[in-house]
């Protein structure tokens, strides 16, 4: 997996209608730098697709650095409350810009933050641009804050590019700024010892431009000269802090969200077929339990009209049972067809004299036996005679048997 760290212009290059060139490096997980050059953003689809992630350097000139007072909010009202808090400080509306907000840093009170502000309609440009390419991820930093910066000091860049020369000054954490002027070796070094301050300054510069700078920094106070290489750069851009193109739907993220609409839309179908089909089947069987119970009431009604209908279903059981029983027809349930059960289930066992006592109660005989009189044979004999009559037998504590229509409450 690999990382793409692009250094975009300055806008300001821009103006002049060439297309536009940037410095890229594309560095392997361990940090080894594995290819490097110079290119347009336009013809890089190649390597944009292969990296996991691209990192744009934006030029300091484009990106603003404001120290803002914050009140005691949480994360996201904060966030929330950006745009009120930089109003004051920009020329423009706050709603045409980026606002991304620094981490705290060691320098840093609880009461004061710095916040990155970028034009938003110029950075959705190129991140789209890195997207269509196959950007699978797309940061955007600050390029002021990819600089090294030692504790007490401050470092700068010098880039010539069709608007000029282009400096890039850090002075602190999270403080740095930008700018484009005239190509004159001379100017640009005192404008960058003067924004320092007194401030020791490492500028860093492409080697073809290091023998028209190193005279004149030689003889200025408190100004060294470096070869500029990606290495410093990629070292403090991980460290950087605001990432202006977070809020963005970039890279792996706008294609899953395209990867997943139709299968999303589809399974949305599926939800709402299967609720109507479970509706549509509810009220087929409410229309026909509507009709089974319609039919019943009119077989109550015709039966016995002069009844009053309550639960015809438990009625209609209960007047059959009592008309059997008027007519002279015993219920497998009653107490003498239940006694008399029990009795040829004794007597097929030989075993008539080993009743205690009988009680009936709730459909339901409960036979007491005689202590030590029944074994475990006997009364699987009994049992086996008694489920042959679709009766069951289940035997409780103290040696009682109970005896009920197979099938009912125990």
């Amino acid at each position: 997996m690999t990382t793409l760290y692009i250094r975009y212009p300055a806008r300001a290059a821009a103006d002049s209608g060439a297309i536009q060139q940037c410095h890229f490096a594309l560095l392997g997980d361990s940090g080894n730098v594995m290819q490097q050059g110079v290119s347009a953003l336009g013809n890089m689809a190649e390597l944009v697709a292969s990296a996991r992630r691209v990192v744009l350097l934006l030029a300091a000139a484009d990106v603003t650095l404001l120290r803002v007072k914050t009140p005691p909010l949480s994360a996201a009202r904060l966030k929330a409350a950006l745009p009120a808090l930089v109003e004051d400080q920009l020329l423009g509306d706050p709603a045409d810009c980026i606002l991304a907000l620094a981490p705290l840093g060691p320098d840093e009170s609880e009461g004061e933050r710095t916040v990155a502000v970028v034009q938003r309609a110029w950075l959705e440009v190129l991140v789209k641009a890195l997207v269509a390419q196959g950007a699978h991820a797309v940061s955007a930093v600050p390029a002021q804050l990819c600089l090294p910066l030692q504790p007490g000091g401050a470092s700068a860049a010098i880039a010539l590019d069709d608007a000029g020369l282009e400096l890039t000054l850090r002075t602190g954490h999270h403080a740095g700024l930008g700018l484009t002027v005239a190509p004159e070796p001379e100017a640009a070094l005192h404008t960058l010892r003067a924004l320092a301050g007194e401030a020791p300054l490492t500028v860093y510069l492409p080697a073809a431009l290091a023998p028209q700078y190193q005279p004149v920094a030689s003889n200025m106070v408190g100004v060294s000269v470096e070869h500029d290489n990606w290495t410093h750069w990629v070292a403090a851009a991980r460290t950087a802090g605001p990432d202006l193109a977070a809020g963005m739907a970039t890279g792996t993220q706008a294609r899953a969200l395209r990867r997943w609409r139709w299968p999303a839309a589809l399974a949305i179908l599926a939800v709402i077929v299967n609720v109507a089909g479970l509706n549509i089947e509810w009220l087929r069987m409410k229309r026909e339990y509507a009709d089974i119970r319609k039919g019943m009431e009119q077989t109550f009604r015709a039966a016995y009209p002069q009844e009053a209908m309550l639960d015809p279903v438990a009625q209609m059981r209960r007047n059959i049972a009592n008309a059997k029983a008027n007519s002279g027809e015993l219920a497998p349930d009653e107490f003498t067809a239940l006694a008399a059960a029990l009795g040829e289930g004794l007597a097929a066992t030989g075993r008539r004299d080993v009743v205690a006592g009988l009680a009936y109660k709730e459909r339901m005989l409960t036979v007491k036996l005689k202590p030590n009189t029944v074994d475990a044979g006997v009364r699987d004999q009994v049992k086996g005679a008694l489920s042959q009559r679709g009766l069951a037998l289940s035997e409780g504590e103290g040696g009682v048997w109970q005896i009920r229509i197979a099938g009912g409450k125990s």
